[in-house]
């Protein structure tokens, strides 16, 4: 299977639970997920309540400019434990995800249920269209005979933001909730919390700025609210909070492989691939890619994460040698090479492609892999890939000259828009440019100023430079749009319990629910 660096399977899930063999934990954004966790029977006024792993549909518009394409089930899940009359309606979509397995975002176990604790809400998990099973046909095939599928929806202009957009509005305004008196708490009665992380935390941004008035208040965790093309600043975090030594060694096996690169040094680069033990990886961009998985491992750590993480087995291969660690500038590059090829070659290899060479694992040039080809339902990869390839980009890449590199001036965005042609070549004649300017401009990006949204961030957080938290905006923190950063990682601020291990997460979310009070004691 092909990998790339702008698809990844889900941030939770372990190599050996992945649906497809050898897939790789990758850099996309993502909500973390959590085991669904056990709670009360009974809701407040102590009416029954159903399993919260059931499934309910809503009949939502195919095409919201075209509403006589008619319908298509979209899946939703819901708790109203702690409702009472006159509570919010807390809605959020996990995004770019099968959303089966994040019912725990239902439960006061995140800060969607604290939210509904505190205020007596009822919460509500709505699928994204086009991810799991909430599509509007029963593939994702690029071409048809007879049906309109999913390639041409697309061109239709239906798996894009502002539809995604228009989901939600038209499932808040529309909605008959599966709970007592579910009939009656539209908008236009009731106030409805928007709460959203990475992706879904810049939809619920862009939402609120798109259509304003629908959701009263609206809770953004590490919402990537600016599209950006050229992405390197996905690894500025990883690099000022990894340890400083493991660091300076990357550093110097990445400036080794980018000086020989410059220099058409072929032979020093295989020989550098041999010492990793990929030596029958053809291209060059796929090596340097394949460095980068080190540094991906980074973005499903969170505050209470054991030594064990791979990120820390890797540096740990690194820079203890002997049981001493390295001191800040590392052992240097003859040992830095030694050592990070020895972890490819005796843990890493293993970990990240099973018995599967090199070339079919790790290159990006074969077309006839099923990688892209695979067009069934459930395939968040190629939905995904359609979004970044058209609107948002987020090209994990090297950095510009200058500038400390830990990835590989070798990779640039040409490298990720080839493989959109790779995965759409009835779409893209050419390798395409995404419309992040435009996104931008539509939704305002690091702009964004709307009453009652509170942003929360982590400064761990590799997708923290597409925040409004980013290095150098020095975006306000006001009282009707809060900014707050806590020390941690992707979305850590919206599990509980990351607050009882890290007082600055905690600080966060004390923070969130305080406006949410606030601001819901003021809706009239």
């Amino acid at each position: 299977m092909v990998l790339t660096t702008v698809l990844a399977a889900l941030l939770s899930i372990t190599l050996a639970d992945a649906a497809i063999p050898n897939a790789m934990l990758r850099g996309r954004p993502g909500l973390p997920q959590i085991p669904v966790p056990e709670r009360s029977l009974t809701s407040a006024d102590g009416t029954a309540l159903p399993p919260i792993t059931t499934v309910y549909y809503f009949n939502q518009l195919i095409d919201h400019t075209n509403p006589s394409l008619g319908t298509f089930q979209q899946r939703y899940w819901m708790d109203w434990e702690f409702y009472e009359a006159g509570g919010p309606i807390i809605l959020m979509t996990p995004g770019e995800t099968d959303a089966d397995g994040y019912e725990g975002y239902l439960t006061n176990e995140t800060v969607n249920g604290m939210i509904a604790q505190q205020q007596n809400g009822a919460a509500v998990l709505v699928e994204h269209r086009f991810f799991g099973y909430s599509n509007p046909y029963d593939n994702l095939t690029s071409q048809s005979l007879e049906l309109l599928t999913i390639q041409q929806a697309i061109d239709d202009l239906l798996l894009t933001i502002q539809q995604a957009i228009d989901d939600l509005v038209y499932f808040a305004q529309n909605a008959d909730l599966p709970m007592p008196g579910g009939d009656n708490v539209k908008p236009d009665t009731t106030p409805w919390i928007l709460v959203g992380g990475s992706y879904s935390g810049a939809l619920t941004s862009w939402t609120m700025v798109n259509k304003p008035g629908i959701f009263y208040a609206g809770y953004a965790s590490s919402g990537v609210v600016e599209a950006i093309t050229d992405y390197y600043g996905y690894f500025t975090p990883i690099r000022e909070y990894m340890p400083q030594n493991c660091s300076s060694d990357v550093q110097a096996v990445i400036a080794y492989l980018d000086q020989m690169y410059d220099e058409g040094d072929a032979a020093g680069i295989q020989t550098l691939k041999e010492a990793f033990g990929l030596g029958d990886l053809i291209h060059d961009d796929d090596f340097a890619s394949a460095l980068q998985y080190n540094l991906f491992d980074w973005q499903s750590l969170q505050p209470d994460v054991g030594p064990g993480a791979m990120f820390f087995e890797f540096c740990d291969a690194l820079e203890v040698k002997d049981g001493v660690n390295a001191p800040a500038t590392g052992w240097g590059l003859e040992n830095a090479i030694y050592s990070w090829g020895n972890f490819w070659n005796t843990t890493y290899y293993a970990y990240v492609c099973g018995d599967t060479d090199a070339e079919t694992c790790l290159g990006t040039y074969n077309t006839t892999q099923s990688y892209w080809t695979d067009v069934t339902v459930n395939n968040a990869n190629r939905s995904w890939f359609w979004m970044v390839c058209n609107q948002v980009g987020y090209y994990q890449v090297g950095p510009p000259e200058g500038q400390p590199a830990i990835v590989s001036r070798i990779l640039q965005p040409i490298y990720e828009e080839r493989q959109c042609v790779n995965m759409f070549p009835q779409k893209f004649a050419t390798p395409p440019l995404p419309s992040v300017a435009e996104v931008d401009m539509m939704y305002e990006g690091w702009n964004v100023e709307v009453d009652r949204l509170f942003f929360a961030n982590g400064l761990r957080d590799p997708w923290r430079e597409a925040t409004v938290s980013a290095d150098g905006l020095y975006k306000s923190n006001t009282t009707t749009q809060p900014i707050y950063e806590g020390d941690g990682f992707h979305c850590s601020d919206l599990i509980t319990d990351n607050g009882v291990v890290d007082a600055t997460i905690y600080t966060v979310q004390m923070a969130g629910l305080e406006y949410m009070k606030t601001w819901l004691a003021e809706y009239n």
